[in-house]
């Protein structure tokens, strides 16, 4: 890759990192209901996976979908706004965060049941096949999923159909608060593609290169010999579960330990070493990106709850195989269209001043962070550089 690629790559994670940190202290606050799985530690995971996609290419994921969202190029607004039950966010508050859907950049979006979308996935890898074009489907899932059902079910009608899906399990190496060892007989998750004949490997999660590597290998094979791929990141999640989850169920230093292998530190070290960046010009992406975050949590805080009659949205498709006067007395009915709704343009951020202590622009005299935009709103070039680096 270039060298302001890299950069960009460094970017994505960073932003991942301070969007989830962010959302942890929102929801301490009351202010996130439901459920938050949080991605700190896995970043390398799904910025490696996308950058090697085609805008064309699709993704369905499990709940701890943020990264993949952001990763792919939605904006930060609208997934927060979404966490908070706004009507701005990007499933019009309904979904919350286990389900971000962005369908016009092929994101289906995650699903609260643990191993569920797996054959989701294959059936996104057979409407590829229908529409004989050279598609791929990327399906991110932890490892807890490969002692469901579902798992091998999906493995198999794609090994047996010639399905061009790409299944990457995250191995975080505790499914909830089930340590692998006590979990699987088979320490390698990927060796169980073996039994399907699928191409498969292992690969460090913690290295986005790698990542990046390895995903694009298996996309090309999808691509061109219409085959699945099985693969295992290697990775770990810095907190629990879930946001409910203190996770007692491993050491102190056993995180302290894993956090030495950081995916951003590593991969900023990499910018420093080899692609001649400096630390400042880390810093200065790093404040740009908290800049970036005050002016999404101002967006959100502006943004309206969902109106009681969008209740009635969603909940129909209009098709012409539905029973027409049954439906027609049916208020959901009335209110089912034919369009995505969501806008085309967004509203401008409004941006938040910044504490003292993190300035939100650099003295004139600080060097900016190569291959950032010039604004003389930093908040607002955040925002216009999220929707640049994209997928």
């Amino acid at each position: 890759m270039i060298r302001e690629e890299a950069f960009a790559l460094y970017r994505q994670m960073l932003l991942i990192r301070r969007f989830e940190e962010r959302c942890a202290q929102l929801y301490v606050e009351g202010r996130i209901g439901g459920f938050l799985h949080l991605y700190i530690g896995q970043e390398a995971v799904g910025v490696g996976a996308m950058s090697v996609m085609r805008p064309d290419d699709y993704l369905i994921a499990y709940y701890r979908d943020h990264g993949y969202a952001l990763a792919r190029g939605a904006d930060p607004r609208l997934l927060l706004a979404e966490l908070c039950g706004k009507f701005t966010g990007i499933s019009r508050g309904k979904g919350g965060s286990m389900h971000f859907y962005d369908v016009p950049r092929g994101n289906f979006g995650g699903d609260g049941i643990v191993g569920g979308h797996l054959p989701l996935a294959a059936g996104i890898g057979y409407g590829i096949r229908l529409k004989d074009t050279d598609q791929v489907c990327l399906c991110f899932f932890g490892d807890g999923a490969v002692n469901e059902g579902a798992f091998h079910e999906s493995l198999n009608v794609s090994a047996l159909w010639d399905l061009p899906v790409v299944y990457i399990i995250e191995n975080n190496r505790y499914g909830m608060g089930t340590s692998i060892d006590r979990a699987s007989s088979v320490k390698d998750l990927y060796q169980r593609a073996s039994a399907y004949g699928i191409p498969r490997r292992e690969v460090n999660g913690m290295d986005l290169l790698a990542v990046r590597t390895a995903v694009a290998e298996a996309i090309e094979r999808a691509r061109t010999d219409k085959r699945p791929t099985l693969l295992e990141a290697e990775t770990y999640r810095y907190r629990g579960h879930s946001m409910s989850d203190p996770g007692k169920y491993r050491t102190k230093e056993e995180v302290e330990e894993m956090m030495k292998s950081d995916p951003i530190l590593l991969w900023g070290k990499r910018l420093i070493e080899q692609e001649r960046f400096s630390q400042a010009d880390l810093d200065a992406v790093d404040k740009e990106v908290l800049a970036q975050m005050e002016a999404t949590v101002a967006f959100v805080e502006s943004s309206p709850d969902p109106p009681p009659e969008s209740m009635y949205e969603d909940v129909y498709v209009r098709s012409p195989y539905i029973n027409m006067k049954a439906a027609e007395k049916d208020p959901a009915w009335r209110s089912a269209i034919k369009e995505d709704r969501m806008p085309p343009t967004l509203p401008p951020p409004t941006a938040a001043p910044a504490p003292e202590a993190r300035p939100a622009a650099p003295p004139a005299e600080s060097k900016p962070a190569a291959g950032a935009p010039a604004a003389p709103n930093p908040a607002e070039a955040a925002v216009q550089a999220t929707a640049k680096v994209g997928s």
